[in-house]
């Protein structure tokens, strides 16, 4: 979508792809969706006619038997092979980067749920031979040992989650994540898997490793929404990834006070 009025079924930014025989994403489904595979296909059958840089505007009202009330302007734009790198960059640009250290039953479960959702997810452990051989898309894979050596070079901006293999491991990464905020303040979300009892038992630890009260209070644990019960890893998967769009959410809206969202 190329910009965006009123009530829309997508934000301005999303995209799909359309091919002759398949399609890859959604820029909302309904009459909007359907005519513009169909414009697309039409583009793609007359490569002149794909050329035409000018957005085409979708009122939502009565005409594409959608009640909406607002209008979408939409860009077409033809791609070919030679294409696809440049384009992978753009798409990826606008993923929020997260740091997964384990890959346990959570971490695989979680992996998978964040595949499809707008996170670059940096999978790291310290064992070998514990990553799938072929991860989900935007899932880079990294061995660290010890573990918590790959927070410096974490990209900015990353929300951690930290659940491996031992307690001891948590405790040097959710350390290591408080000295890089300490002194970048670059990490806007830090999440530990775990009961109170176990925060409690690293409060004390991180209170004697010169930690204050106000640094610790930026670590998460537990982690993921309240109120969903079960504690099945894709159902602490599914929690912990809600957390994470709400807390990107939070940024976007003190970044954009004025925008709002709607749903279609």
């Amino acid at each position: 979508m190329e910009s965006t009025q009123g009530s829309v079924p997508r934000e301005s930014g999303a995209w799909m792809a359309v091919f002759a025989d398949r399609l890859v994403g959604t820029i909302g489904g309904g009459h909007l969706e359907h005519q513009a595979i169909a414009e697309a296909r039409r583009r793609l059958a007359h490569p002149g006619a794909a050329n035409d840089p000018a957005p085409m505007r979708f009122a939502l009202g009565p005409a594409l038997g959608q009640c909406c009330g607002g209008v979408v302007f939409l860009e077409f734009e033809r791609v070919a092979a030679q294409d696809a790198p440049a384009l992978a960059r753009r798409l990826t640009a606008d993923l929020h980067p997260v740091a997964l250290f384990g890959g346990g039953h959570v971490g695989h479960a979680l992996a998978r749920v964040l595949a499809p959702l707008p996170f670059a997810l940096t999978w790291i452990d310290s064992r070998d031979g514990i990553f799938p051989e072929a991860p989900p898309p935007n899932v880079h894979c990294e061995h660290s040992e010890p573990v918590q050596m790959a927070v410096p070079t974490l990209a900015p901006g990353s929300r951690v989650l930290i659940m491996s293999f031992s307690h001891a491991e948590d405790l040097d990464v959710v350390a290591a994540c408080l000295k890089r905020q300490r002194e970048r303040g670059d990490l806007p979300f830090i999440g530990l898997i775990g009961s109170k009892t176990k925060w409690a038992t690293f409060t004390s630890r991180l209170t004697a490793r010169d930690f204050s009260p106000r640094e610790l209070a930026h670590v998460t644990c537990p982690i993921g929404v309240p109120g969903i019960p079960g504690k099945e890893p894709e159902v602490i998967a599914v929690a912990v990834a809600a957390q994470l769009l709400q807390s990107v959410a939070a940024v976007q809206a003190v970044a954009n006070p004025l925008q709002g969202y709607s749903q279609a």
